[in-house]
């Protein structure tokens, strides 16, 4: 049986490919994301229909703004019936503690999770902003403050994962994008891992965009993959 840790990146431009795509997945196998371009494009009705289709929904917008316009965001995308959203940590302990006020009070509350440093920075990126510290130091920082203000966990890169599952226990959630199958392309993503690394790495959930979304057969792919995140938590409890 499934272990439901894959989260399919759903980049795409319009609701009908979204659509046909997990027309294609198993809501038994996966979980989906939906990010910036496709919420733009489509809107929220296209979160409810994945939701009532019975897909848990990591919604992706990286809400970062003043504490009361992201405390509303969020609520409001709680209001779709996703199963997680996220908030930029850069955002300040006001924020972070906005964010969990506005969720707090629901009985199916959804996972609240903070990016740290995206997976398509490298150092020299960071020094480009007036960012002196290394991604790494970076993540490990904004991963304290998002659990002091009560936030369930981090996207974190597969790299990091180990730093931050000794640091913060079994309890907080990593996510990790940069996730890609042995001998795939890195596409735009600097810190990557395969499916194995990144679970012996202590992630919770991968997202995995391209690897699934452009084979020929996405199910078969994501099967494999699966099965490849089935193994590595064997080996980890064994």
């Amino acid at each position: 049986m499934s272990s439901r840790r894959i989260i399919v990146a759903l980049d795409f431009a319009a609701a009908a490919e979204a659509e046909a795509l997990a027309a294609r997945l198993d809501p038994r196998l996966c979980r989906l994301k939906v990010g910036k371009e496709l919420f733009t494009a489509a809107g929220p009705q296209l979160v409810e229909r994945f939701v009532r289709a019975g897909f848990d929904v990591f919604l992706d917008l990286k809400y970062h703004d003043i504490p009361n316009t992201v405390g509303a965001a969020c609520r409001a995308a709680a209001d779709l019936g996703v199963w997680m959203l996220n908030v930029h940590a850069m955002g300040g302990r006001a924020m972070l503690e906005a964010a969990c006020a506005a969720l707090g009070s629901r009985s199916e509350r959804p996972l609240l999770i903070a990016v740290t440093v995206l997976t398509s920075l490298a150092a020299q990126d960071l020094e480009d902003v007036g960012i002196q510290e290394a991604p790494a130091a970076l993540v490990l920082r904004l991963a304290g403050l998002a659990q002091a203000t009560g936030l369930d966990g981090v996207v974190c890169s597969p790299r990091e994962a180990p730093a931050l599952r000794n640091r913060f226990g079994p309890g907080f959630k990593l996510v990790t994008p940069g996730v890609r199958p042995s001998g795939a392309a890195a596409d735009d993503q600097q810190r990557i891992a395969t499916p194995r690394q990144a679970i012996a790495a202590g992630a919770d959930y991968l997202v995995i965009g391209r690897p699934v979304t452009r084979a020929p057969d996405p199910i078969e792919a994501l099967r494999t993959m699966d099965a490849e995140v089935a193994a590595a938590l064997s080996e980890a409890r064994s």
